[in-house]
């Protein structure tokens, strides 16, 4: 047979994977399953370009380098804007298909889990969670011994001939990259007198915001949702995402701008 749109993309296998678990089942289950799937394909997306961002850092290829960037930062644009529609959503009409959802939550979310830790938010105790879930426990193990996106960067200054500190680039990197104050005077130096690579630092910080203002819509659709109620899964639903606020990925970027 000839290849069609529809065997490319694999429809009848796709279209088949929303199969909502309520008695009638309840309208609004069918929108909460779609979105969580197009989330999670989103997700994967991200992961992708991160990866090959990685690459395109380690190669000095700063050019493409800033169009992955962008790429990552127009998706993201997408992922906030998806809360939109969770939100046309009200809390009776999920409230009608809750509890079915059982121990099922997205704090679950593996990929999730990985887009944080390529990112340098890296948490071990997150594997404890994956204990009964091999595949995916080894997949986060990967992720938390490979260098992030800020290695990534900071191996690139270091080869283009900034005096990055030795101690940060050889740092463990299965630990969160702290805040590194010594860094500081490098990264000064580069916004006053690189301005190529001040326009790399310039769309790190805008990956880091918009990862926050997602952390931030997302606890905001849970709040109008579901208020103070424990989340599905053990999590303590919006008080757990609240914690994630106001914790960027690359601090020192956000520090310089007190000393510039």
């Amino acid at each position: 047979m000839p290849l069609t749109y529809s065997s490319y993309l694999k429809l009848d296998e796709l279209l088949g994977l929303q199969r909502p678990v309520s008695e009638g089942p309840e309208h609004d289950e069918t929108l909460f399953i779609v979105i969580h799937q197009v989330y999670e394909l989103w997700f994967k997306q991200i992961l992708h370009e991160l990866d090959y961002l990685k690459l395109l850092l380690e190669r000095g290829d700063l050019p493409r380098s800033m169009d992955t960037l962008k790429r990552v930062l127009t998706i993201l644009k997408v992922v906030v804007a998806q809360i939109d529609v969770l939100e046309t959503m009200t809390p009776l009409e999920f409230l009608s298909f809750r509890d079915r959802l059982e121990s099922g939550s997205g704090f679950q979310s593996f990929q999730f889990r990985e887009l944080e830790f390529v990112l340098g938010a890296k948490n071990p105790a997150a594997l404890e969670r994956y204990r009964d879930m091999p595949e995916y426990r080894q997949r986060l193990e990967a992720r938390l011994a490979a260098p992030t996106v800020w290695d990534a960067f900071l191996r690139f200054l270091d080869r283009a001939g900034h005096p990055v500190p030795r101690g940060l680039i050889e740092r463990d990197r299965t630990r969160k990259a702290e805040p590194a104050p010594e860094l500081h005077p490098v990264l000064i130096e580069i916004y006053r007198r690189n301005p190529a690579v001040r326009s790399l630092c310039e769309r790190l910080v805008d990956l880091d915001e918009g990862l926050q203002e997602w952390r931030y819509r997302h606890v905001k659709m849970v709040q109008r949702t579901i208020g103070t109620r424990g989340g599905t899964g053990g999590s303590a639903g919006a008080a757990y995402l609240a914690t994630t606020l106001d914790q960027p990925l690359f601090p020192d970027l956000w520090a310089i701008r007190t000393e510039l």
